[in-house]
């Protein structure tokens, strides 16, 4: 099982992080229904022992645990068959996969520009909204390698994918850089920025490589933003062979 999950914000967004994914089940969460299930068979005893830390300190603090409580996004991937992935997601963290023989990238989002949406967030306190969930499969093979990343690092990763295979995705990159964001701003960087480039090697390897050490990788996320292919954030990545 490959699974992250980002904090998203309010109070003690790490620990739930951190709780969601201690609970996920072994299983695959095939629906909405499934997820909504699950959050709510353990988010009384992560807000109970919150709420009684959070009162220690009082004040706002604790106001802001009402008002706000805990919330992140979350994606998983289940291996259930020996060349099958099942995946989901909630919010804007993404799945992806490669088969290094074809050199093609599958992933669970939706669009590049889609990146500059709110993303759908799991709050310890309020009702899931089912539209945030979504699921799929990708087929596996020796050559195959799934992976997670968190919404800036995905952007990144999706952007270079896609810039590299311009003449597919030109309709997507012009809608992308049309909204005129930060991200688009990277796009026209990294259009500049990744001739002669290779996928696998150049782009994702390195994060692979790199992923298990936390100096190393650190590095490599500081470099890539001083290049100005990526925003500042908390970045996740986790992977695995298919």
């Amino acid at each position: 099982m490959l699974c992250q999950t980002v904090g998203g914000g309010g109070v003690y967004a790490d620990l739930w992080s951190a709780y969601l994914l201690k609970n996920l089940p072994l299983k695959p969460i095939k629906s909405a229904d499934e997820l909504d299930g699950w959050i709510g068979r353990i988010w009384e005893a992560f807000y109970n022992s919150c709420e009684s830390e959070a009162k220690k300190t009082g004040g706002m603090l604790l106001d802001k645990f009402y008002d706000e409580g805990s919330f992140a996004t979350l994606a998983a991937a289940w291996k259930i068959s020996s060349d099958r992935i099942f995946w989901m997601t909630y919010g804007d963290s993404v799945v992806f996969h490669y088969n290094c023989k074809t050199q093609v990238l599958e992933h669970s989002f939706t669009q590049l520009a889609d990146f500059n949406k709110p993303p759908y967030l799991i709050n310890c306190k309020d009702e899931l909204d089912k539209f945030g969930y979504s699921c799929g499969t990708f087929q596996t093979d020796k050559h195959s390698v799934g992976f997670i990343a968190s919404d800036t690092l995905a952007h990144y990763l999706l952007m270079c994918y896609e810039v590299l295979h311009k003449e597919k995705y030109l309709k997507e990159l012009m809608r992308a850089k049309c909204c005129h964001t930060k991200n688009s701003a990277f796009i026209e960087r990294a259009e500049m920025m990744t001739d002669n480039k290779h996928f696998y090697k150049d782009i994702l390897k390195p994060l692979i490589v790199k992923s298990g050490k936390v100096a190393e990788f650190n590095s490599l996320m500081k470099s890539l933003n001083d290049k100005g292919l990526l925003g500042h954030d908390d970045y996740s990545f986790a992977w695995m062979k298919g």
